[in-house]
């Protein structure tokens, strides 16, 4: 930390011209030129690609100044809208930029870290200060110190994946702990391979024209993919939507009856006009074990089903029976005190899913949860004793309001990637893999405990995981201050952390806690590659760069070889290529795999055209193979067929999760549950409607759409409303014993009483950066739960809270989340 005063000045006086007019505004007759693009008088029009789906921009006098769909999208999402607000979003990180007493105070204090109070300083100071704390970490410490795993959704770009780059990296440096997991579905692709043998989660499911043709009822628990399907992995097709139009069509005539079970009448549910089957939230497992006993009693479950596929049955039934365990029958009856369902309802919804071909749909919400593992394995076992596992239109899926699941995939190879791991036969520089007994892999919701609590022995899926004693942690295009929970303990965790950097293209909550802050550039101003639509392949989309990168952003590809330049491994980094270079040589990787298939033109073509189209695919019916001859296709699991009974998991003896699927009450829960005296509404943080988790929030003229009083609504049913004085537009406070935080009031007649919901992803602004400090805008993790699902998954339970909402009173603070740092010289 020996930057000196005079050096950042005189750095900054040979780069200030630059830095403030901005390299796109100096090259504009050279952006015009652009390899690829098609010229009008109105500009140049310009092929790319993102998560909300492919598109062409206008780019004329070097500024984006139109998006529009892609002709191939024939149902294109709302918001491509949002996309020039990224780009031009006063939130963008201009300059490399450090903390202030980080920097100053010259030792690694985190009490201040949050109080946005940052020092522009030059490139080669902020590369040469990171530098020098990946080796102090690994000199004084070692490689258990440094947390480098730290992933998320980044941008769409085979090439340029942040993570990818980071992690290569660094990796080149020295080794790091990381994760294993993910916060999306961190309970089911746990549980999910003890019992079908895969994650299913990710896995490609059965296409919609099988289900269309073959469903009699479809029942989406927890399950809303109209929202949810306008994003996707990578550039988004939007594909989906012409099966629920034909969906809706047949709901209408009666061909397929659709049962929406969830507390809130969804997205999906209003646009099919179908059925909802209302539960008590976080009580699906007792529901599910109502339909069981139902299934079972009335003798409606396929028995030849379940011996010829399926082990462990035997073993379950006496729990359900009320024969061991708790020595609780767990009839409807039982059920309905939990749930909230009728007894008739359940014994008439069993009778209809076994009557005729049914379709189970699970979404993800209700796996984040405490015990978040139960609802994935119950739903399993129904779909077992209703014997139509691996039928066209029958069976269960955990898959299908992802990233266009269901569109029949047409098998073509996608795109290579830039490496992520160091190339094999080359050593880091500190070649060290001694972790001091902590553990190199922890679960991806445990991070803040291994910070809090360091050494400490945790179980996770199987073995003993001991956190290791985090110094340092690097961040890349990943937003934990958004996907983690209980943002108060977050404070208290990054109080003690010596060392944060973070690669970011826009000033979100994790720029505002970290010490180092280098403005990476947004996907729109660089060259790259993608495939169209994730699981469809639809083809090959080129992402031509739009502008070049504002102000004094630059690649991450650019930032790390830079990086590794410093330590001498610049070449292993680039294998001696550029940005086009690595672009070409992936696609010559991509059409030499697609020959046979899939010819594919030269890159030149391709990369005029924009796209390289592989046309229809053919419908797939997930599980087929197994049940046509589970010996030569087994499934993953240990004796390769369905467990309802795990025997490996029953081994591990743990007091949350036991050997088959079991009812255990939540922390916290409403509607009668634990604490809901205090606090008596469940807060529903599901995927949001109108952005990418926290992606386009950013995005200030699409943001003014939806929010109310500048704040990030919350959605309340009229009769909670009219009981706590709040109407419609009312600022409001929501808050628990955890945090508190201000939103904007939606009274919606979507939601039922007990029952409120705030999208996640909506960003971080504390009035400060005290403990307790009030949330400004409206994130709802400044109020959940920060505890692991059990010791199976160790995963989030985002979905495990409770809280309390009155009218705001007071002097109103202004909005903290956008906007940027606070300069300081």
């Amino acid at each position: 930390m020996s930057l000196s005063r005079r050096k950042f000045l005189k750095g900054l006086a040979t780069t200030s011209a630059v830095s403030v007019i901005g390299p796109s505004l100096l090259v504009q007759a050279a952006n015009a030129a652009t390899e690829g693009a098609a010229t009008t008088a109105d500009g140049v029009w310009k092929v790319s690609g993102s998560h909300w789906g492919a598109f062409r921009a206008r780019i004329y006098n070097g500024k984006v100044q139109e998006i529009k769909a892609l002709e191939l999208d024939k149902y294109p999402t709302d918001m491509l809208k949002g996309i020039k607000g990224i780009i031009y979003s006063p939130s963008r990180v201009r300059y490399p930029m450090v903390r202030l007493d980080w920097l100053k105070k010259h030792k690694y204090s985190g009490e201040t870290r949050g109080n946005n109070r940052f020092i522009r300083v030059t490139w080669d100071e902020a590369l040469d200060l990171f530098y020098q704390e990946l080796e102090r970490v690994q000199k004084d410490y070692g490689p258990w110190a440094l947390h480098a795993g730290m992933t998320g959704w980044r941008q769409t770009g085979q090439f340029h994946s942040c993570t990818s780059h980071m992690q290569r990296a660094v990796g080149m440096h020295g080794n790091f702990m990381t994760k294993v997991g993910d916060y999306s579905t961190g309970a089911g692709q746990t549980i999910l391979p003890y019992v079908l043998g895969s994650t299913e989660v990710y896995a490609q499911a059965t296409s919609w024209p099988e289900i269309l043709s073959n469903s009699k009822t479809i029942v989406l628990w927890g399950n809303d993919p109209f929202k949810n399907t306008q994003v996707g992995w990578q550039a988004e097709t939007h594909g989906s939507y012409e099966y629920y139009e034909q969906l809706k069509e047949k709901v209408a005539k009666g061909e397929i009856k659709v049962i929406s079970i969830d507390p809130v009448k969804s997205k999906t549910q209003n646009y099919l006009n179908c059925d909802q089957l209302y539960v008590n939230p976080q009580t699906d497992v007792a529901f599910m074990l109502a339909l069981a006993h139902t299934l079972y009693k009335e003798d409606l479950y396929d028995k030849k089903f379940l011996e010829t596929y399926a082990l462990g049955f035997d073993d379950f039934l006496p729990y359900v029976l009320g024969k061991s365990k708790d020595n609780v029958e767990k009839t409807p009856e039982w059920a309905e005190k939990i749930c909230g369902v009728k007894a008739d309802q359940t014994r008439e919804l069993a009778r209809l899913i076994v009557k005729d071909r049914t379709q189970i749909m699970f979404g993800w919400s209700i796996q984040r949860q405490q015990h978040g593992e139960q609802p994935y394995w119950m739903g399993a076992v129904i779909a077992a004793m209703l014997g139509q596992i691996g039928l066209p239109g029958g069976g269960v899926s955990y898959s299908h309001h992802y990233s266009g699941v269901g569109i029949p995939p047409t098998g073509g190879a996608g795109p290579g990637g830039f490496p992520r791991n160091v190339d094999e036969g080359q050593k880091p520089k500190w070649d060290n893999d001694d972790f001091n007994g902590y553990s190199k892999t922890i679960p991806v919701a445990r991070w803040l405990d291994a910070i809090l609590e360091p050494g400490k022995e945790i179980k996770y899926n199987g073995s003993k995981v001991i956190l290791p004693d985090t110094k340092m942690l690097v961040v890349s295009g990943c937003n934990p201050w958004h996907h983690h929970q209980d943002r108060n303990r977050m404070k208290k965790a990054f109080q003690k952390l010596q060392t944060v950097v973070t690669i970011e293209f826009a000033w979100t909550a994790t720029c505002r806690f970290s010490d180092i802050v280098l403005p990476a550039c947004t996907q729109f101003e660089r060259n790259d590659i993608d495939l169209y639509g994730a699981y469809s392949a639809s083809g090959i989309l080129a992402m031509h760069k739009l502008v070049d990168p504002l102000y004094q952003s630059k690649t991450d590809f650019d930032i790390f070889t830079e990086l590794t330049r410093r330590f001498g491994r610049q070449k292993q980094y680039t294998r001696g290529m550029d940005e086009m270079e690595w672009v070409r040589m992936l696609y010559a990787d991509c059409k030499k795999a697609n020959q046979a298939n899939f010819p594919m033109p030269e890159f030149d073509q391709f990369w005029a055209d924009g796209i390289v189209e592989f046309g229809p695919g053919k419908p797939f019916i997930q599980h087929a193979g197994f049940r046509e001859d589970p010996e030569i296709n087994p499934l993953g699991t240990p004796s390769g067929f369905i467990e309802i009974f795990s025997r490996k998991i029953d081994r591990y003896g743990y007091e949350h999760c036991q050997g088959h699927p079991m009812w255990f009450e939540k922390s916290e829960r409403s509607h009668g549950g634990p604490h809901s005296d205090k606090f008596p509404l469940w807060l529903q943080s599901c995927h949001p409607d109108q952005r990418l988790h926290s992606q386009m929030c950013e995005s200030d003229e699409y943001r003014a759409t939806y929010t109310v009083q500048d704040r990030e609504p919350v959605y309340i049913s009229p009769e909670d409303a009219k009981a706590r004085g709040i109407k419609d537009g009312d600022l409001v406070r929501v808050f628990n014993d955890r945090g508190q935080l201000l939103a904007g009031a939606k009274v919606s007649d979507n939601y039922p009483t007990g029952v409120i919901r705030i999208h996640e992803g909506a960003w971080y602004g504390p009035l400060n950066e005290k403990i307790g400090a009030i949330d400004t805008y409206g994130d709802p993790n400044t109020v959940t739960q920060d505890i692991g699902s059990s010791e199976l998954a160790q995963a989030t339970c985002a979905n495990t809270v409770i809280v309390e909402i009155e009218k705001f009173k007071g002097e109103v603070p202004p909005v903290t989340s956008f906007g940027g740092p606070i300069f300081e010289s």
